[in-house]
C-alpha cells in the first residue's frame, strides 16, 4: 500500500525537451508535492498533482541527485521520464528540508536495493536447484502502484467589512446583509469545489485500481486453479520422486500466499466501496449548498431591486419636498410684500385723516 509520508508546497517546473537550456511552468501556482512510500514494493516515489492531472510523478533510484541551484530553487534528473524536474519553494528553510528528504529516502532506496539484489542472489544460487529437475520458483504477485495525491488546500474564511448608512427602509435592512450571507455561501462552495477536484481525483484512481485488482484477482484465482490441478497430477503419480515432492511443497506454499493475498485484496476493494459511498454523500451534500447559494444570490438580486426602487423614491420625494420649500419662500417673500405695502397705506391714510381733521 503506498502512503504520503511528508509533504509540501512548490512551484513546478519542467526543462524544456528542445532546448534543454530553459524552465517551462507546469504549474501556475504553487502545489503540494509529497513523497509517497509503497511498503509492498518497497519503492520511494515524488508525485505532485495539478487538479486532476499529474505534473510529477518520480520514481527515486540511488543514481538521482537533487541539486540546490540558487537559494529557493532545486533540480534533479529522471532518467525514466527522460526529463529534469525543478522545484521553486517560498523560503529557503523548506528547499533545505526537502533536500534533506531527498538524500534520506535515496539512501533508503539504494539499501532496498542491495537487499532485492541479495535476495536475487540467494534464489539464483545452485543450492536452489533440484538435481536433474527443472528450477521451480512461485508466483510473484505485483501490486499495482497508487497513483492518486491526497492534496491538502487550504479554505480562508473571509468577513466582509459592512460599511453604516442610513437606510430608507425595512427591504434595504435586509439587503445590507445579503451580502455577507453570499459571500459565506460563496467560500463554502470554493471549499467545496477544491474537495470536489480532489475526491474526483481519488475516485477516478479507486476506480483504476479497482479495475486492476480485479483483472489481478482473476489472474491469481486462474493461477490458483492451475496450481491445484497440477497438485493433484503429482499426487496421482505412483513414484514420486524427491524432485516431485519438493515441487509439491513450494506450489502448496504458493497457493496459501495467492489466498492469502486475495483475502487481501478482498478487505481493500470493501474499503474502497465505504470510500466511495463517503465520496457520493459528499457530492449531494455540495449540491444542496448550490442551491441554497443560487436562492441567497436570487434573493439578493430581488432586494437589490427593492433597495433600487425605493431610493428613486425617497429621491422624488426629496424634490417634492425641496420644490415645496421654494414655493413657501417665494410665497413668503409676497406676503412680505403686501404687508409692507399695506403698512405704507396704512400711515398714509393716518396722515390724511390728521390733516383731514
Amino acid at each position: 500500500m503506498e502512503q504520503p509520508i511528508y509533504s509540501t508546497r512548490a512551484h513546478v517546473f519542467q526543462i524544456d525537451p528542445n532546448t534543454k537550456k530553459n524552465w517551462l511552468p507546469t504549474s501556475k501556482h504553487a502545489v503540494t508535492v509529497s513523497y509517497f512510500y509503497d511498503s509492498t514494493r518497497n519503492v520511494y516515489r515524488i508525485i505532485s498533482l495539478d487538479g486532476t492531472k499529474a505534473i510529477i510523478n518520480s520514481t527515486i533510484s540511488p543514481n538521482m541527485t537533487f541539486t540546490k541551484t540558487s537559494q529557493k530553487f532545486g533540480q534533479w534528473a529522471d532518467s525514466r521520464a527522460n526529463t529534469v524536474y525543478g522545484l521553486g519553494f517560498s523560503t529557503e528553510h523548506h528547499l533545505a528540508k526537502f533536500a534533506e528528504k531527498f538524500a534520506e529516502y535515496k539512501e533508503a532506496a539504494r539499501l532496498a536495493k542491495e537487499k532485492s539484489q541479495e535476495k536475487m542472489d540467494m534464489a539464483t544460487s545452485p543450492s536452489q536447484e533440484s538435481p536433474g529437475g527443472e528450477l521451480s520458483s512461485p508466483l510473484t504477485p505485483v501490486t499495482p502502484p497508487m497513483e492518486a495525491l491526497n492534496g491538502t488546500d487550504e479554505i480562508c474564511d473571509t468577513t466582509p467589512n459592512s460599511g453604516s448608512r442610513p437606510e430608507p427602509s425595512q427591504n434595504a435592512l435586509a439587503f445590507a446583509h445579503s451580502p455577507a450571507m453570499t459571500k459565506h455561501w460563496e467560500a463554502e462552495l470554493e471549499a467545496l469545489k477544491g474537495n470536489n477536484a480532489k475526491l474526483t481525483a481519488a475516485l477516478l484512481e479507486s476506480t483504476a485500481n479497482v479495475k486492476q485488482w480485479k483483472q489481478q484477482l482473476a489472474a491469481y484465482q486462474e493461477e490458483a486453479e492451475r496450481l491445484h490441478k497440477r497438485v493433484t497430477e503429482l499426487e496421482c503419480q505412483s513414484n514420486q520422486s524427491p524432485v516431485i515432492k519438493c515441487q509439491k511443497t513450494e506450489l502448496n506454499q504458493t497457493i496459501e500466499e495467492l489466498e492469502a493475498t486475495l483475502r487481501d485484496k478482498e478487505e481493500e476493494m470493501e474499503k474502497l466501496k465505504e470510500e466511495l459511498e463517503n465520496m457520493n454523500d459528499l457530492m449531494e451534500q455540495k449540491d444542496t449548498l448550490t442551491q441554497k447559494l443560487e436562492e441567497t444570490e436570487l434573493r439578493g438580486r430581488v432586494l437589490e431591486e427593492q433597495l433600487a426602487g425605493a431610493e428613486q423614491r425617497l429621491e422624488e420625494n426629496q424634490e417634492e419636498q425641496e420644490n415645496f420649500r421654494k414655493s413657501l419662500r417665494t410665497l413668503l417673500e409676497l406676503l412680505d410684500g403686501k404687508i409692507f405695502e399695506l403698512t405704507e397705506l396704512r400711515d398714509t391714510l393716518a396722515r390724511l385723516i390728521e390733516e383731514a381733521s
